[in-house]
């Protein structure tokens, strides 16, 4: 049996009339009459009763146009699938956040893919630092990264999102907490809590930023991540500088100040040369939802 045979059939079946069946099918009625005739030759059931008067279904016919549907139906929407799949409009984007990034952007990206390409899926993985992530990106495991620039090597292009303040993160009862206004000078003297990975670039910017007030920040203690730095400073054993993203995680024992003269941090979408379909699509929904400072073509003729 063939799908067009299926589609004669669906046809007749809804109109009971050769003639109007024809017409919607743009072919000639003896043409659709003789492969109705091979279709119920082929099935060995009489589809149709047929007088001068009129075409009704037989009992094969009306069973026959529930499966037809049916059929159809899942074949219309295999099609739509395959190119929605081809002009990357559905499928799996796996996009990844550095540090507090998942608590400022995801939430963002997220609605935005989801009122723009609501048939694109995301697999998120959080917390991987920008070394990490360029691996993923070169090793096909990520399709994009949200992380802190550089994106090191020629196979990746990277456009910024946003340009972040560092802000001191202090234990509630510090002494800095109180004063009108902090400078990074004021923290000259204080044990700072710094990420543990050597990578970070969280920690190159607040080594960067003391330095350019004079010193060098005492390393008391490390962590992991930005929940353990601020559980850290919450129990008193240092202060940190933080981008400002870190704002998101309120945490009972820490209070967060603006440092008028600290650094800054940027925050930049990371994706492999030559783009896919699907990551086209999602730079482009980005782009309109105001997330990149330069048009979505600029950043594909650059990436090409």
């Amino acid at each position: 049996m063939e799908l067009r045979h299926l589609r004669y059939f669906a046809a007749v079946a809804e109109t009971c009339h050769f003639g109007r069946a024809a017409e919607r099918l743009h072919m000639a009625q003896p043409a659709l009459s003789q492969a109705i005739r091979q279709l119920e030759e082929e099935l060995g059931a009489p589809l149709f009763t047929r007088t001068t008067r009129q075409v009704s279904l037989t009992a094969a016919g009306e069973f026959l146009q529930e499966e037809a549907e049916r059929v159809l139906r899942a074949v219309d929407q295999s099609v739509t699938g395959v190119r929605r799949v081809a002009d990357g409009r559905r499928g799996l984007a796996r996009i990844a956040f550095t540090g507090t990034a998942a608590y400022t952007q995801l939430p963002a990206v997220a609605r935005i893919l989801q009122r723009e390409l609501p048939d694109v899926a995301l697999e998120v993985h959080a917390d991987l630092l920008t070394p990490a992530q360029c691996e993923g990106l070169r090793e096909h495991t990520l399709d994009l990264g949200v992380m802190r620039p550089p994106a090191t090597g020629d196979d990746l292009s990277s456009r910024l999102i946003e340009v972040e303040p560092l802000i001191l993160a202090a234990p509630a009862d510090h002494r800095l907490v109180a004063e009108p206004a902090v400078a990074v000078a004021d923290l000259r003297p204080e044990p700072f809590v710094l990420y543990a990975n050597k990578d970070s670039a969280v920690n190159d910017a607040v080594v960067r930023t003391c330095r350019d007030a004079g010193f060098t920040p005492h390393r008391e203690h490390t962590a992991p991540g930005t929940a353990v730095l601020l559980a850290l400073v919450a129990a008193g054993l240092g202060v940190a500088l933080v981008p400002a993203s870190a704002r998101a995680l309120p945490l009972n024992g820490v209070v967060f100040r603006d440092v008028a003269d600290a650094g800054s941090v940027e925050l930049a979408l990371a994706w492999r040369n030559e783009p896919s379909e699907l990551v086209q699509s999602v730079l482009a929904a980005l782009e309109r939802a105001g997330l990149f400072t330069h048009p979505t073509d600029q950043l594909l003729e650059e990436a090409r």
